[in-house]
């Protein structure tokens, strides 16, 4: 680890910019909320498993062999891919030019 004094200013200055406290404010705000999410449907998933697995195991058709529990655990998968892209999404716009702006401040 550097310990030098010319790093330790940097960091405070960064650290000392309200556009960088709003950056963690918003970006870890962000990510709780889309955990959240993605949590709320897992366990929902989860709770159906414990309490009523009998509704996942019924078949999508009558002639079918696939239950309905296969295509809702493929779209609990795509959830967290859609949820992922939201995120960088966000990331790539609003994350990325507050970054730059910081950095701009900074130098």
């Amino acid at each position: 680890m550097n310990n030098d004094p010319v790093d330790a200013k940097l960091v405070q200055r960064i650290k000392a910019n309200p556009k960088y406290q709003e950056l963690v404010a918003k970006r870890s705000g962000f990510a709780w909320f889309l955990s959240m999410i993605m949590l709320i449907i897992y366990y929902a998933f989860i709770l159906v498993v414990a309490f009523i697995p009998k509704s996942l195991g019924e078949k999508i058709a009558p002639d079918s062999v696939i239950s309905i529990g296969i295509p809702i655990g493929v779209l609990i998968i795509i959830a967290a891919f859609i949820l992922t892209g939201i995120y960088v999404y966000r990331a790539n716009s609003t994350f990325d030019e507050l970054t730059r702006q910081i950095k701009e401040e900074t130098k």
